[in-house]
């Protein structure tokens, strides 16, 4: 049996070979030394804006209160805590609007990107429409599961309307393989704010289609970054959900950003249907939902905390994208084409005039392996894989990186850009 190995699925196959992400993160586990290097590039999330006394708070809550968070120790089912599943209609109605009540609300087993790796499972294998630059992690996913993007370049709002029509129609019959559409609303990597008007459009282009082709063609809005909003002068976001006609229209949300990763709360909303109720089966095949503690956890703080902790984590965010801004100006802005990011989320999006940034560019070497050991390096994430290899902006890609002010403090993102300006 020498030289013989296990034979593996066509997911299995793709898999062998570590995604960038993938490395970057073994990278970051294994080789990133605290206090040194500089972490531009891990989108983790501010230490500062994990509420730990509200959690210690939660649980000695839901432990006491077994009345309202019955068996919160035991197994749940798979559609979630009724708990979170009320709380988050009642947090979706304070914020925007009531969810129609023909919707449902699914909880996902560990967090939204959980939800993400159902729908691969659930729909079939085909064309993706998304935007470009692109959630780099979940299109690396889909084509490793045999689907393929149909990369749409961004402009101000969103998806490029004009682009998303000319290449639907140079689809011609293929257009039959669309599978779905998904769009990130406050984009990774660039978090372009997706505008009102953009996301009912860009409904309104899967609804032509649908009717079309006889055949429900859904689309994903995920709202990821959308609880981190925190330009004062942006405008509040806008649910297309009340105006979906044809049952198309899904949103996935977490609470990752605004509570902590760690509690691996991800939820779908859309109309009940075939769809929801698979979902609500893999998430059974998986292992039930996030753990019912967790969930009742969340319930309680959703309740009780969350526009005291959402008003903090936004303030704190708001205070570095404006103190990472500047510094991005004043280092780097001669050398700078485009710089996109710094109203919601916490991501910059740089794009240079000439300089190249992928792994084995002059200034990607520089940062990442100093000439002085002593020396920190920074770590971004290069354009290159944040863009469809394939689609329009895989050249324009290479001068490209994105940078996060998540998760170090100010001054040593400042440091990091200061680093860079040295690399230039």
């Amino acid at each position: 049996m020498e030289g013989m190995d296990v034979r593996l699925s066509g997911y299995g196959a793709a898999s062998t070979a570590p995604s960038h992400f993938n490395r970057m993160m073994a990278d970051f586990a294994h080789s990133f030394r605290d206090g040194i290097d500089i972490n531009l590039g891990v989108g983790y999330v501010n230490e500062k804006t994990i509420p730990v006394e509200l959690f210690r708070t939660a649980l000695e809550a839901v432990s006491a209160d077994t009345t309202t968070y019955r068996q919160a120790f035991n197994y749940g089912g798979a559609a979630g805590s009724p708990n979170l599943t009320r709380a988050l209609r009642d947090f979706i109605a304070r914020r925007q609007s009531p969810l129609p009540e023909s919707y449902r609300i699914v909880i996902g087993p560990c967090g939204a990107t959980s939800i993400l790796d159902a729908l691969t499972d659930l729909l079939p294998a085909g064309i993706v429409v998304t935007a470009d630059p692109n959630y780099y992690i979940y299109s690396d996913t889909l084509e490793r599961k045999g689907f393929r993007i149909l990369a749409i370049p961004e402009d101000a709002e969103g998806p490029c309307l004009a682009s998303l029509q000319r290449k639907l129609e140079s689809l011609g019959g293929e257009a039959s393989a669309i599978s779905f559409f998904y769009f990130v609303t406050v984009n990774n990597p660039s978090c372009t704010i997706l505008s009102n008007a953009r996301r009912r459009a860009l409904l309104e282009v899967a609804a032509a289609l649908s009717k079309k082709q006889n055949r429900r063609v859904p689309v994903f809005y995920d709202l990821a970054y959308e609880l981190l909003l925190h330009d004062p002068a942006g405008v509040p976001f806008r649910s297309v959900l009340p105006e979906d006609e044809l049952g198309i229209a899904y949103e996935i949300g977490t609470l990752s950003k605004v509570l902590a990763p760690a509690l691996r709360i991800g939820y779908l909303a859309g109309p009940r249907g075939d769809l929801m109720t698979a979902m609500v089966q893999k998430t059974a095949d998986t292992g039930f939902s996030a753990p019912l503690f967790v969930q009742d956890m969340a319930a309680y703080l959703l309740d009780h905390h969350i526009e005291g902790q959402l008003a903090a984590v936004n303030a704190g965010y708001r205070e570095k994208a404006l103190a990472v801004g500047a510094a991005i100006q004043e280092e780097l802005g001669p050398h700078l084409e485009e710089v996109r990011g710094g109203s919601a989320g916490f991501y910059f999006y740089l794009t240079f005039r000439q300089t190249r940034t992928e792994p084995g560019s002059p200034f990607f070497e520089r940062l990442s392996h100093p000439a002085d050991a002593a020396r920190a390096k920074v770590i971004y994430i290069p354009g290159q894989y944040c863009v469809h290899a394939q689609g329009d902006l895989a050249e324009k890609g290479l001068r490209q990186l994105r940078l996060s002010y998540g998760f170090e403090e100010t001054d040593r993102i400042v440091d990091a850009v200061r680093l860079m300006r040295a690399a230039l």
